[in-house]
């Protein structure tokens, strides 16, 4: 089966429906996109608008136009979900570009299914994110006030400091995106993230890996990305200033550039 290219379209995943997009073409491995928590894949318009080839994106349970079914989730159902959009989808190399929790979804897939992915794109992310106490408080904040209670300090960590004065109406939009997450889902990702821990596994994972992250990030702050390059056997880091937890919104030409180099360096380009 071809996923149908350049609209919207939906496929079932065992009992979950998932919200999926493909554009593009190409000869070469395929763009595969992975979401943060709380966003959709429109935040990936402004990169896959830049590069070339082939794009496959989709919202992962729990957001977006996909089912949300209760949780708790874990990185590894996210993944196997990945593992079978690629099945439907045909492709048999791909580039993994996963952000936050999308970076462990990636990381994740890279040590389960090698032989997929021809490199891999970490940005903004890290082996283990937050603590167990953290992401219950998130949890319980959210169960019991909904979106509302955390959205505020979520979107302003997305964003580099001054970014809500000079581009008010993006912001407010972005807002809009994190607070129709149902409240269940995002919390059921959380709990995903609460429970994963790649760190003893890092060595395992030889998929040649871009490591990026925004310079004002503090949801992962750069050393945490450094940390998590250094920890790859094939694993390079590189910085992308002036953006905050999610440069492919605010800096989604830059990132573009920073992927282009890294696949003409590793022979994918």
């Amino acid at each position: 089966m071809r996923l149908p290219h350049g609209r919207s379209h939906f496929v079932m995943v065992g009992d979950v429906c998932l919200h999926v997009r493909e554009d593009g073409a190409g000869s070469g491995p395929a763009f595969v996109y992975l979401n943060s928590l709380g966003s959709d894949m429109r935040i990936w318009d402004g990169v896959a608008a830049a590069l070339p080839g082939r794009h496959l994106r989709h919202d992962a349970r729990g957001h977006g136009l996909s089912s949300a079914p209760e949780g708790p989730y874990t990185i590894r159902q996210l993944a196997d979900e990945l593992r079978a959009l690629l099945a439907l989808s045909s492709a048999t190399r791909v580039v993994l570009v996963g952000i936050s929790v999308g970076g462990l979804v990636a990381l994740r897939a890279a040590l389960e299914w090698p032989e997929l992915v021809s490199a891999m794109v970490v940005c903004d992310s890290a082996a283990r994110i937050g603590s167990e106490e953290s992401w219950n408080q998130r949890i319980d904040a959210v169960e019991k006030d909904g979106l509302a209670a955390v959205a505020p300090g979520v979107v302003e960590r997305w964003f580099s400091p001054g970014f809500v004065d000079r581009e008010p109406a993006v912001f407010a939009g972005y807002r809009h995106m994190l607070e129709r997450t149902t409240p269940h889902g995002y919390a059921a990702t959380c709990a995903a993230l609460r429970d994963e821990d790649l760190r003893g596994s890092l060595d395992r994972i030889e998929v040649p890996t871009l490591v990026l992250c925004g310079s004002d990030d503090q949801a992962t702050p750069p050393e945490l990305s450094l940390e998590l390059a250094e920890a790859l056997p094939n694993g390079r880091y590189q910085e992308i200033a002036g953006a905050g937890h999610l440069p492919c919104l605010e800096r989604p030409a830059v990132m573009a550039r920073a992927i282009e180099g890294f696949l003409e360096e590793v022979g994918d380009g």
